[in-house]
This record gives structure tokens, sequence and C-alpha cells, in this order.
């Protein structure tokens, strides 16, 4: 669905710059337009910012997945799904649509950061764009290590294999965070619906012994227990447990 997105968000982009770019002289437009600063940095043109800008639309869905709640959130939905029996209800676009939604929900404070901090002052020019992301990468990085295992960042600082001791947090490279990240996220998700899976499970045992005492030996104990365990998911008002319970485990 995000991928699908992306080219409507491109075609938005070339809408809004169209005017500019028909507007100016092709012939003294510059391709690459490459500032000094005063301190020996580079400043690039706006014309390969964009580029870049649009170069970096085909990330979005990987950095969504692999940088927020996301994971997490789309994979207990998904277990929770098989739990209860039901194969294509709810859809696919419906539960990617809700994980969405609940990402931006738990990531609200996180986001309020990086534009304060990052993307509120590229727009007013009181900082390059390297010096934006890194400044956006700040909360970033916060929320992944404090949703991150200490053994699960160990393992890849091992991994790395570069002998390198760090004296804190704020030193290790984001391209050991994020797979640590990822793998903590796997991790919780998996003891969010073993958890998820108990009480369904037991109706599935339940119903099961039921038919064989009975003898009804043909009858798939799949059928059975699928109403039994829907309605005791409404009258638990499972959806808002869920919710409420996977938001919560990320401490807001």
């Amino acid at each position: 669905m995000i991928r699908r997105a992306l080219p409507p968000l491109v075609g938005l982009l070339l809408m809004i710059l169209a005017p500019a770019l028909l507007a100016a002289d092709p012939l003294s437009m510059p391709a690459i337009s490459v500032t000094s600063n005063d301190d020996g940095s580079q400043s690039y043109g706006v014309t390969l910012q964009v580029v870049i800008l649009m170069t970096m639309l085909s990330f979005i869905p990987a950095i969504l997945m692999m940088m927020t709640a996301f994971t997490r959130i789309i994979v207990v939905f998904g277990i929770l799904r098989q739990a209860i029996g039901l194969q294509q209800t709810p859809s696919n676009q419906i539960l990617i649509g809700l994980a969405l939604f609940l990402t931006v929900f738990v990531m609200a404070p996180v986001f309020e950061k990086v534009y304060a901090q990052a993307v509120q002052p590229y727009m007013n020019e009181e900082m390059g764009a390297l010096e934006a992301v890194e400044a956006a990468s700040v909360p970033m990085r916060q929320f992944m290590l404090a949703q991150t295992r200490e053994t699960d960042l160990n393992l890849f600082v091992e991994l790395a294999g570069d002998d390198q001791t760090y004296n804190s947090l704020d030193e290790v490279p984001i391209t050991i965070i994020i797979p640590a990240f990822v793998t903590s996220e796997l991790k919780t998700a998996f003891q969010i619906g073993f958890l998820l899976f108990i009480p369904f499970l037991i109706i599935d045992l339940v119903v099961a012994s039921v038919l064989m005492a009975m003898g009804m030996m043909m009858l798939s104990p799949m059928i059975v227990s699928l109403p039994f365990k829907i309605m005791l998911f409404v009258f638990i008002d499972g959806w808002a447990m869920v919710v409420g319970t996977v938001a919560a485990s990320f401490g807001i």
C-alpha cells in the first residue's frame, strides 16, 4: 500500500515544481550548484536537493518498517488473526491501515521532536541539509535505543567485528542500532502474540475434546470453535485491549 502511494506523491511533487522549472531559463539553470561555506563545508544547490529528495522517497517503506513501531504492531495483528482462525478477515489492507495510524499515534512525540529540531530549522534556512539529517536522527536513535534489548545490541556490536568499545550509547553507529532494534521488535511481537494465542488455544482444545467425546470425528474442531472465539473476542472488547496493550508496550 505504501509503495502504491509513492507514484502519486512523486507526481504531486513534480506538479508543484513544474511551474518554477518551466519559468526558468533552461540554459541558465545549472545542473549542480555547489556553494562553499566559511567553515570549509559545502552546500548543494536546490536542483540537486530535489533530485536527492525524490530518490529518497523509495526508502520511505524501509524507514517506516525498520525504524518505527510499525514492525511490532503489524506482526501482533498478523498473529492475532491467525490465533482467531480467520485467514482473510480483517484483510491485509485493513490491518496495514490500522497499523499505520497506530504507528503515527505511537511515534507522534518522536515526529514532533524531529520537526522541531530538524525540519523547521531547515525550512527556515537555519541549518544545512546534512545538519538537518543529523538533528533528525537524534530523536529516532533515542526511540530505537529505548526499545532495544541490551543483549541484541551487544550481539550486533560483536557481529560488526571492529573490536571497538563504546563508552556511551551515543557512540553506537546507526548501522548497528537499526538491526538490533528490529530484532528486539520481532522478539517482543512474538511474546505478545504468544500471550494472545493462549485463550484461543484453550477454546480449540475444549471444543476438540467435546467433539471426540461425542464421537464426531469427521467434524473439524476449527469450524465449531471459530464462532466461540469470535464471540469471546467481541465480548471482552478484544480490539481495544490489543491496541491498548500494543501501544502501552512502547511506554506511552
